[in-house]
This record gives structure tokens, C-alpha cells and sequence, in this order.
């Protein structure tokens, strides 16, 4: 009997020293944790996401080293969340925190009886390490842990664990959570994904990287041990055997690996507006919806008329093009696209160097242009602003001017005695004519108009020698109304242009000049050009929303009566034909063309109320076309089946 009561008071006080020691290494690791609010009351990194108007078109994401989207538990199906438990944690729902035969070992590894022991973490576990711990295997890392797990799951619900973990946990190719995991390996939502799928991904969680999909070794193990977890959720009751075996029947189709990005040149754009606005690393954390302008029906036309235009123009030595489309009424682009559509196309020569001579730079947005290469000069296409300008100083589209061979001054060293592009002159003809047929001679007498200081009955003057300040005057006012309209990149002192402006001779690029017209289009009011509708933070607070603010930039008749002559098919008919591609049968449509001297750049720019088109063709090395073509046969194709497409969606005839 002694001897049992002995045995019993050693076992007592060993086992008092156990608590004891339990209840040391309690307080001692315990001080320095994290409070478990921390997980309630955190900020989950997620990514940016750009979307097309609707919100259902997701163009790209901007994230940093973590891809996540978060989605709460009921929207995470159940097969799903089964397979992750079956993976990680068979017995989460019936423990407290962690596995008391791992707790046993672990403190008995930290009191040296034991060798130390890692792995077989529970999903509290796992979720401590991957929010607040280091991935250090040492014992007092374990341990921590291991205290941590114990008082998250006595403070929360099993469902909000798992919840987090879901959202937590990585899955390789930097998707973080369950939804990011669904998007970047299968294409769609987590919600939408089936069994096979939902077994798939739990088996990723244990070695996201070394169990990657898209390396043919790897992707066995992948399959092998999405096979295995089927066979434990039946094992564990949540499925029927028939049902894991027609499961691992089903072949799994995995997204193919690349950047996701549609409508690139656009969506870059926008990209690079929201970085200078709010900063690149915070959007790539902030989880962010920025709902944009882009129509992408209208964008998928774009690309493939674009596409199509470039293959019938390499015929031409024209390599690259160019679309814009705005809306008139509320300054929203509607479309951009440059070239195949593909940022990540290949240059064109092969071998050539981009920025130096390649013909095709996808990498490079015409569209937009950069600070140092604003865009490409707009040949006749900028004629619309100087006669608007004429008729701001009261002169009409009636007005007679002479259109005959002419000596403008000397300018940049030289006399300057410009033909029209037929090399024919026409004698007395209107304002209106000259612009409709796009003549040279007479649009450039324009400028003397809008300089001189006398109201002018008709012009028929042949030799500007020694009116050179007159001119200069008219084309200072003409710059203006542009700048006014929405031309940005003319900033030079305007001796550096010349009367030469009047043909092009600037550089503009096809976004503003898509801009631009879009005011003759909504009669003289100018709209805040609108890439971005609404931007909503993670929690769906609004950010930014945009405005409809007006301003009026010129005189409604002005702007009606520039839109009547654009679309006057009889009066363009003597230079262009009754068919041209400008000429629309059921659909009235203003429309200007602009071929540069050299034939580097053509231009078809136009509207109807609806929308304002810019397309411009030529090579990124500004390497000349050949046949010398106009660009009613480069641009003019481009413009017209884009438009042929759209207007039966957007208009009435």
C-alpha cells in the first residue's frame, strides 16, 4: 500500500510539473503574440481589378507578390471546402486549435525529450504561421503557434476560420485564395468550379509550387494526389464512391499560363492614369474595382477591322494602325486599339529593334503617343479646325476663295507653293468646296482670313510674299480652337509650324483627335475626356465617380454647320467619287481624311452623334508607304467597316 502511494505522489508531481511547465511555456511564448482580433480587424491584401463598363469583362489585375480576391465561406462550395478539409485537417470541426497528439510531442520536443517534430499542422495552424509567424522550423516557432491556433479557435467560429483560410492560403502562380486560385487555373469563378476541380486545388495547398499544373511532371503528381483526396472524402462520408470515380474520370482543363490582359493599349492606359494617381503599390493591395469606359463589344470590332485593315495594307509598305472611338456626349472612349492587339506580339521585321526601325512595335501605343513621341503628323486631317476657325470670324461656308498656283512667303529657308493632292487647281471655289474635297491651296488662303484684321469680300490673292504675319496671326487663332476642341500636344510657338500646319505639320495623336471632332459632333460642347467611369474600395465605398461636366468650346451653328460639310457626299464627290469608303448609304456620317506629303502617315477621322472615330495607318519607324495611296484607300477601309459594324448597335439611320 505504501508503495502505491508513493507511486501516486511521484506521479502527482510530475505530473504538477508538467502543468507547470505547460502553463510556463504558456505565459512565456504568450507575451509576445499577436491578439487573434488581429485577423477581424486586419486589411487582406487584394488586387486591383480593372473591368469594361458593364463590370462583368474583367480587363486586367494589378496586384503585387499576392493575386487575391476575397469571397465569403457561403459563396465557396461545399465540395470544395470538404476537399481542403480532407487535405489538411480531417478532424478541424472536432478539435480545439490544434492536434492534441502534435501539442503532446511538440512540448515534449521544446523540453528536449523529444527530437523536434514538424508538419501535420491543423488549418489554425496554418493560418497563424502564414498571417504572423515566420516559416522558421524551430521549437519556439511551434510553440507559438500552437498557443496562437488554441486561442483562435476558442474566440471564433470554425466556419470564419476556415473562411480566412480560404482567402489566406497560397496556391502558386501568385494566386492567394480560393477565387484567385479558380481564376488563374481554371478560368472562372470559385463558385462555378465542380468536384474534380474543387479536389484540385485542395491537393495545390500542400506544395503549390512543386505540384504546378503547367510542368507535365509535376502535373502528375498534381493529378496523383488529386485522386488521393477523393478518395479520403469518401473515406470521411462526403461523397459517394460513384462519385469519386467519375471524378477522376473527368480530365482536367487547365487555363492556359499567360498575362492576362484585354483591350491592352487601353487598359494599360488606364493603368498608368490610376499609378499616377494613386500609387503603383498601393493599388496592387488597395482590392479596388475600377469600372471603366471601354465598351468591349465595340472593342472586340475594333481589333479584328484593325487586324484585317493591316493585312490588306502591308500591300502599301503600312505595317501598323491605329483606332480610337469616343462618345460625343459624355467623352467616354469606347474603344482603343493598336496594331494585332497584342501587347505582347512579336516586333515586325524579325530582329528588328524596337524604338529604332521596326515597322510594328506593339509595345509602343500610337494611340496615346508618349512625352517624347506625342504622335504622327495629321496631314488634311486637322483642315476642320482652321475652317472652323474662318467661320468663328464670321465668314461663311459660301465664301469664295481662288483656288490657282500661289506663293506663300518664304518659310523654313524656302519659298512655300503648295499643290493639291491631284496636282489640278479649280479656280473661284467655296469654303465650303475647299474643305469637302479637302483642297490645299484654298485651306491654306484660310489662315490669311482668319489673320487679317478687314473683313474680306473673296480672296483671290496668289502671292503672300511680305504677308507672312498675317498668316502667322490666322494660324495662332487656329491653334487655339483646336487646343480649345482638345488638341494637347501643339505647344511649340507657332512660327515653328507654318502655314504648313494647315496640311498636317503638326503631330497629333489619334485619341485627341477622336476627342477633338467629338465637340463638331455634340454641337460645339466639350465633355472631360472619361477612360474611367467609378472606382469602389474593397469594402464598395465609391472613390471617384465621374462627372458629366460641359463646357462649351464653340458656337453650336459653327460646330452643325463644320458636321453638315464633313457629311456633304455631293460636295467631296469631285475629289474622293460618289462611293467612297467616307460615304455611308443609310447612316449620315461626317468624315475627313489626312495624307501626310511623303505618305508616312493616313488619317480617317469622323462622327456621326453617337460616336467620333479616329484611325490612323503608317509604321512605328515613320517609314514611308508606297504606291502613294490616299487615305481614303489606307485609313478609309478601316473606318468604314468599323463603323458599318457599330452603327447598327449604337444609332438610327
Amino acid at each position: 500500500m505504501k508503495k502505491i502511494l508513493l507511486f501516486f505522489k511521484i506521479f502527482l508531481s510530475l505530473f504538477s510539473i508538467f502543468l507547470f511547465s505547460l502553463f510556463f511555456l504558456f505565459i512565456y511564448y504568450a507575451k509576445d503574440l499577436p491578439r487573434p482580433e488581429v485577423f477581424a480587424e486586419r486589411e487582406i491584401p487584394q488586387s486591383t481589378k480593372i473591368y469594361d463598363r458593364t463590370g462583368k469583362v474583367l480587363l486586367y489585375e494589378i496586384y503585387g507578390e499576392e493575386k487575391r480576391t476575397y469571397v465569403p465561406l457561403s459563396q465557396i462550395p461545399k465540395h470544395l471546402r470538404d476537399a481542403v478539409i480532407c487535405a489538411e485537417d480531417s478532424d478541424f470541426y472536432k478539435h480545439f486549435g490544434v492536434d492534441p497528439k502534435a501539442l503532446v510531442r511538440a512540448i515534449l520536443s521544446d523540453l528536449k525529450i523529444l527530437k523536434p517534430v514538424y508538419g501535420a499542422s491543423t488549418i489554425p495552424q496554418q493560418l497563424i504561421r502564414s498571417t504572423f509567424l515566420s516559416l522558421e522550423k524551430t521549437p519556439e516557432r511551434k510553440t507559438r503557434e500552437i498557443i496562437l491556433a488554441i486561442e483562435l479557435d476558442r474566440r471564433y467560429s470554425k466556419d470564419q476560420i476556415l473562411e480566412w483560410y480560404l482567402n489566406q492560403i497560397p496556391f502558386g502562380q501568385n494566386a492567394y485564395g480560393v477565387e484567385a486560385a479558380a481564376q488563374t487555373y481554371f478560368g472562372k469563378h470559385v463558385w462555378e468550379i465542380d468536384l474534380p476541380e474543387a479536389a484540385t486545388l485542395a491537393a495545390l495547398i500542400k506544395a503549390p509550387y512543386s505540384l504546378s499544373p503547367y510542368e507535365e511532371e509535376s502535373k502528375e503528381k498534381l493529378l496523383a494526389r488529386k485522386d488521393y483526396i477523393l478518395d479520403k472524402m469518401v473515406k470521411e462520408g462526403f461523397i459517394s464512391k460513384e462519385e469519386a470515380e467519375e471524378a477522376k474520370k473527368k480530365e482536367i482543363s487547365f487555363k492556359e499560363k499567360k498575362i492576362e490582359i484585354l483591350a491592352p493599349y487601353f487598359t494599360l492606359w488606364v493603368k498608368s492614369i490610376l499609378e499616377k494617381e494613386y500609387g503603383k503599390e498601393f493599388l496592387a493591395t488597395a482590392g479596388w474595382k475600377v469600372y471603366t469606359s471601354l465598351d468591349y463589344e465595340i472593342q472586340k470590332i475594333a481589333e479584328e477591322t484593325v487586324r484585317e485593315g493591316i493585312e490588306r495594307n502591308k500591300q502599301y509598305n503600312a505595317h501598323n494602325a491605329a483606332l480610337v472611338a469616343v462618345s460625343p456626349k459624355t467623352g467616354e472612349v469606347l474603344a482603343m486599339t493598336v496594331g494585332t492587339g497584342n501587347y505582347y506580339d512579336e516586333p515586325y521585321p524579325k530582329g528588328c529593334t524596337p524604338g529604332i526601325d521596326c515597322l510594328f512595335d506593339p509595345k509602343f501605343n500610337v494611340a496615346i503617343g508618349t512625352e517624347m513621341a506625342p504622335g504622327r503628323q495629321p496631314g488634311s486631317a486637322f483642315k476642320p479646325f482652321i475652317y472652323a476657325t474662318a467661320f468663328k470670324k464670321g465668314y461663311d461656308d459660301k465664301f469664295l476663295v481662288l483656288d490657282s498656283p500661289t506663293n506663300f512667303g518664304v518659310w523654313g529657308g524656302k519659298e512655300y507653293t503648295p499643290q493639291n493632292y491631284d496636282g489640278l487647281f479649280r479656280g473661284w471655289v467655296s469654303l465650303r468646296s475647299a474643305l469637302a474635297q479637302s483642297l490645299n491651296v484654298p485651306s491654306i488662303k484660310v489662315l490669311y482670313l482668319i489673320g487679317s484684321k478687314e473683313k474680306i469680300e473673296k480672296l483671290e490673292i496668289s502671292d503672300f510674299r511680305g504677308k507672312e504675319e498675317v498668316l502667322l496671326e490666322g494660324l495662332k487663332e487656329s491653334l487655339k480652337t483646336a487646343k480649345d476642341l482638345g488638341i494637347t500636344t501643339l505647344n511649340k510657338d507657332v512660327s515653328n509650324y507654318g502655314p504648313s500646319i494647315v496640311l498636317g505639320g503638326g503631330e497629333v495623336n489619334p485619341l485627341e483627335m477622336a476627342y477633338a471632332y467629338s465637340v463638331f459632333a455634340n454641337e460645339g460642347i466639350k465633355v472631360p475626356l472619361s477612360p474611367i467611369l467609378k472606382i469602389e474600395d474593397s469594402k464598395g465605398n465609391i472613390v471617384f465617380e465621374k462627372k458629366n461636366t460641359q463646357i462649351r468650346v464653340l458656337d453650336s451653328e459653327i460646330a452643325k454647320l463644320i458636321t453638315d460639310i464633313l457629311s456633304d457626299n455631293d460636295a467631296r464627290a469631285p475629289m474622293f467619287g460618289p462611293r467612297s469608303h467616307l460615304y455611308f448609304e443609310n447612316y449620315k456620317v461626317a468624315a475627313k481624311t489626312g495624307t501626310t506629303d511623303d505618305f508616312r502617315d493616313c488619317w480617317t477621322v469622323g462622327f456621326t452623334p453617337e460616336i467620333s472615330v479616329s484611325v490612323w495607318v503608317g509604321n512605328n519607324n515613320n517609314a514611308p508607304m508606297i504606291r502613294r495611296q490616299p487615305a481614303a484607300t489606307v485609313a478609309g477601309p478601316i473606318f468604314h467597316s468599323f463603323l458599318e459594324k457599330v452603327l447598327p448597335k449604337i444609332s438610327s439611320p
